[in-house]
């Protein structure tokens, strides 16, 4: 069960609103945080076992806001595929599926008129990581720019080297075994890439201040890669509809 504040966001952060997407046969959640002049939408794909209610995603996502960059989060697995999942493990590695419901949910906000023209970018975790670099390779008008936190971009695997969208790699020091993997994607990738090596820092980033030090270098290479200005102010209505003036 999801903790009660996990689902609180800061004041100062944006509006925030769930939303149910239909993808092919299957509903997905989401939550969707708009400040009042986004300059970009940022979509998080999580890593197995997590949801969109990832308290570290979620507290990346509320200083992702307060730089003035919208964000999108959702499940990637509906209930029924989670309850599959958690006695198989046969959808957790499937990077090719995954990737597929991270672009159906891309195309999914890129048809809301609020947040239509405004360039986006992926932000994954773990095995998300890897499904928005094959995302990114198969779809590069999508996206303008991936940032990965202790991601596995080694399971994208041949679709690195297709990946032409700057990409942040982003690891903890203490990670041994991971960081050794992101170094070797890392040479595959041919576009414009960093890779950035969080001191102390394990695979989850639970040592003080080691994940708000993964917000600010991702906030700032989402805002210089997305490089959009403000966008038009949106508002939010009584009925919780959002609109853009």
């Amino acid at each position: 069960m999801t903790p009660p504040d996990a689902r609180q966001d800061a004041p100062d952060s944006g509006a925030v609103r769930e939303v149910r997407v239909q993808v092919g046969r299957v509903e997905l959640g989401g939550s969707l945080g708009l400040p009042p002049r986004p300059r970009g939408l940022v979509v998080f794909a999580h890593g197995s076992g997590s949801s969109r209610f990832s308290p570290r995603n979620r507290a990346v996502a509320r200083a992702l806001r307060r730089v003035g960059l919208g964000t999108l989060l959702f499940d990637l697995l509906s209930e029924d595929e989670e309850t599959l999942d958690a006695s198989t493990g046969t959808l957790r590695f499937d990077i090719p599926f995954l990737a597929l419901r991270l672009v159906a949910m891309t195309r999914w906000a890129q048809s809301l008129p609020e947040v239509a023209a405004l360039p986006r970018g992926y932000f994954g975790s773990s095995t998300g990581a890897a499904a928005a670099l094959v995302a990114a390779a198969l779809n590069p008008d999508l996206v303008q720019a991936v940032v990965s936190r202790g991601g596995r971009p080694d399971l994208a695997g041949p679709a690195l080297a297709r990946v032409h969208v700057p990409t942040l790699l982003l690891v903890g020091g203490a990670d041994v075994d991971v960081l050794e993997l992101n170094q070797e994607a890392f040479d595959e990738l041919p576009g414009a890439k960093s890779l950035v090596v969080i001191p102390g820092a394990s695979h989850l980033f639970e040592e003080p201040g080691t994940l708000e030090e993964v917000a600010r270098r991702a906030a700032d290479w989402l805002v210089r890669h997305l490089d959009a200005p403000e966008g038009p102010t949106v508002r939010r209505s009584a009925d919780g509809r959002w609109s853009a003036e």
